[in-house]
């Protein structure tokens, strides 16, 4: 058996050995010798022990074997161990370059990079073994289709010796080599296992968020800088120097030259008027036409800056992430009850030109730079106060633990109040979204009475019920917002199902052998266009025609109705009940019904995570959630399918090599030739699996073009339901959620089990 384990035992041994004088020649000699002997008696091994309780036995008496090893070398002295400190790792290091066989990966015996890959794909919690590879590893050989029962057992094996091995290098740190990566790995190993698990904590019930918060306050925008005396802005064909203010929202509107906002009359109009009251009056006597105004040497300037900002050298890029990285160091983190927390984002968003959505009337109006003056600090009062820049003073520093904000600030625009908060990752942010999923899970309970409800509401005699009961059912079905309230001419044209109008409707009696149909079409939040034909109940059809009596286009539908209405009785109906309860339920039921529909036990991995996203797009079509094509998609497009045609001549090539490899065998009947067949035999899977994925990115792109599947994922789907798949069907948890996902949703992995049910 020492073809398995000969490789690995030389690392341990060259550790332990603290008496061997070999010069350093001599022992790199001895290691390769040691390593050719290693690959012929794997090779033996390989098709002497295919048997797997026999493998099992084997491993058991080597593993301890390796103990005996690691306990003898407790021996060695420190002095010695330090005086050979160097050579090892100029031993390990050469290693690395030869041609290892793939057992020293499965057996433990990984690289320092590997160590390191473990907290960046751990975030905080600890996956089991199986899904504990590296990235390299999951993109060389992504998926199997049907993976040897032997080989799964043997890598379990192989992970549970690594972690015995590492248990005792916890006694004896002198078994490894102190370089940087692992001392890197270690720290962040560490800061793993003092991952705050807030979820096993009770909480407070007095309403308060905090008892001690602690925090440096915002980190504000950088001053403007001048443009240089060559870069001019001209007016009616003559150049003309701007006064600083007038200048830099001059160049707001130039860094917006090529896009299609400028065009817009609104836009211009807005712009024009929120930049002349930064000129002088002088500019402003020669300035009253933005269509004589020429900003284009101004925005090839920035076009320039921005592409030498791409070109810069990786000793400029690495100076700007250290000095990026301080700054997160010093304002990105908080003091919460005794625990170091994220924060979102602490910077204040630059001055720039106001855009909002779809054709919002205040576009191209000027966001001002916001002041120490403009904010207000939230913190304890025991606690060290963030500190204003020198010169200036907050405008107030507050002291209130009842709410989750740090900082806070009201923008010009639409006097809306920003805020800097935890990141998502945080223990508030959890324990809401926590709290809203177990509130959905409550509405599973009683929704069969709810709708039974609303049915008989319908045929109410009084009117405000009846838009009522028909508005809820609409929430129910079709997921809708509610709508909220606002003052008109304010904000962008869009609606809820409470602030439809007449115009938003039609009414078919029969459509493509349907009955009652109802045509929806509007535009909703962040102006989304929502439109969606659907059949709906004879009573509501019913309904709806005597809500569009002797009304014109622009009258509300349910005229008897408003969001403070509807949330009163929803309120009535279950405590804590809203319209985004009803949305948030629905989209997670339909998520869990869709992978129990859609997830087949003897597809791989590859075709359950296209089941995945397949689930996930059923509930972001439920829900609207739209997204304009990406302006790239076509150029990927074809990127993606010259690959998959690269890789099918790839995949043609290597089954002729395959053929070849066997007609060799079949003549000569030599290990040679068997050996050359496996490597062929291998080739050829790994291509196929290669093909696999990319026909499946392919399809996954094309179906996803227009839906964006994030939002839900974020704010609608209970993660527990995605955590319990990934775990029930040995799922690797980052094919779903990538790594910030993994940590705002901490809480949900630890606690979720295969059998969890919404």
């Amino acid at each position: 058996m020492s073809g398995d384990h000969g490789h690995g035992d030389s690392q341990v041994n060259c550790g332990s050995k603290g008496s061997d004088t070999h010069k350093h020649k001599d022992k790199h000699k001895d290691k390769e010798h040691r390593h050719k002997d290693h690959k012929k008696d794997k090779e033996r091994e390989k098709f002497k022990h295919s048997n797997s309780e026999h493998k099992e036995h084997s491993e058991k008496k080597h593993r301890d074997k390796d103990k005996e090893k690691l306990k003898h070398s407790d021996g060695s002295s420190d002095k010695h161990r330090e005086k050979h400190k160097e050579k090892r790792r100029e031993e390990k290091i050469k290693s690395s370059h030869i041609d290892r066989p793939k057992k020293e990966k499965e057996n433990g015996y990984v690289s320092p990079a590997a160590i390191k890959s473990e907290p960046e794909e751990g975030n905080g919690f600890y996956p089991s073994p199986q899904y504990n590879k590296t990235k390299q590893e999951y993109d060389d050989e992504e998926f199997e289709y049907k993976p040897k029962k032997v080989k799964t057992e043997h890598d379990k094996k192989a992970k549970k010796r690594k972690h015995e091995y590492e248990e005792d290098d916890e006694d004896e740190p002198k078994k490894k080599t102190k370089d940087k990566k692992t001392t890197e790995g270690k720290k962040a190993k560490k800061e793993e296992e003092e991952k705050w698990k807030w979820w096993e904590e009770e909480r407070s019930t007095d309403g308060s968020k905090w008892r001690f918060l602690e925090h440096k306050g915002p980190v504000f925008a950088p001053p403007y800088e001048p443009l240089p005396d060559k870069v001019k802005f001209y007016y009616d064909g003559k150049p003309m120097k701007l006064n600083a203010p007038a200048e830099e929202v001059a160049t707001f509107f130039a860094k917006m030259l090529d896009h299609e906002y400028t065009t817009k009359d609104i836009f211009r109009k807005n712009f024009f008027k929120d930049w002349r009251k930064e000129m002088t009056s002088e500019e402003k006597s020669k300035i009253s036409d933005l269509n004589k105004c020429n900003f284009s040497e101004m925005s090839e300037y920035f076009k320039a800056q921005s592409e030498a900002r791409k070109q810069m050298s990786k000793q400029e890029k690495q100076k700007i992430k250290e000095e990026n990285e301080r700054i997160l160091q010093e304002y990105g983190f908080c003091i919460m009850d005794n625990h170091k927390e994220r924060i979102g984002n602490f910077r204040i968003e630059p001055p720039g030109l106001f855009r909002g959505r779809g054709d919002h009337p205040k576009m191209g109006m000027l966001k001002r730079r916001i002041r120490p003056e403009d904010i207000i600090i939230n913190c304890s009062k025991d606690s060290k106060h963030p500190k204003p820049p020198p010169g200036t003073k907050w405008k107030e520093v507050r002291h209130d633990n009842k709410v989750t904000w740090l900082v806070s600030w009201t923008e010009n625009i639409q006097s809306s109040i920003k805020y800097i908060m935890l990141n998502p990752s945080s223990r508030i942010k959890g324990e809401k979204d926590w709290q809203k999923y177990e509130t959905a899970r409550r509405l599973k309970k009683c929704v069969d009475r709810l709708r039974s409800q609303y049915r008989d509401d319908w045929k109410s005699k009084e009117m405000r019920i009846r838009q009522r009961a028909v508005a809820l059912y609409f929430i129910d079905k079709l997921a809708l917002r509610a709508g909220n309230e606002k003052e008109e001419g304010e904000t962008a044209d869009t609606v809820g199902c409470c602030s439809l109008r007449v115009e938003h409707i039609k009414l078919y009696p029969k459509m493509d052998d349907q009955e009652y149909v109802v045509e929806f079409d509007f535009l909703g939040k962040d102006s989304i266009r929502y439109y969606n034909k659907i059949p709906v109940e004879k009573r509501v059809f019913k309904n709806l025609q005597l809500f569009l009596e002797n009304k014109q286009p622009e009258d509300d539908l349910f005229d008897r109705l408003n969001t403070s209405i509807l949330n009163k009785h929803l309120q009535e109906l279950m405590d804590g009940l809203t319209a985004k309860v009803f949305r948030t339920y629905n989209a997670s039921i339909t998520l869990q019904q869709q992978l129990k529909e859609l997830t087949s036990p003897d597809d791989n991995v590859l075709a359950k995570i296209l089941s995945y996203n397949r689930a996930n797009r059923a509930v972001a079509i439920l829900c609207n959630h739209q997204r304009a094509p990406p302006k790239t998609f076509e150029k990927s497009m074809q990127t993606l399918q010259t690959k998959i045609d690269e890789k099918q001549n790839q995949l043609s090539a290597a089954r002729k090599q395959l053929k070849a490899a066997k007609s060799d065998h079949k003549a000569s009947h030599d290990d040679k030739s068997k050996k050359a067949v496996e490597v062929k035999r291998k080739a050829v899977q790994r291509i196929e699996e290669q093909l696999m994925k990319l026909q499946v990115q392919a399809t996954d792109r094309e179906e996803n073009k227009q839906i964006a599947l994030g939002t839900s994922k974020l704010n609608y789907l209970d993660p527990r339901i995605s955590v319990a798949w990934c775990k029930k069907w040995s799922i690797p948890i980052e094919k779903i959620y990538n790594k910030t996902q993994r940590e705002k949703f901490a809480w949900a992995i630890d606690m979720a089990e295969k059998d969890y049910e919404f």
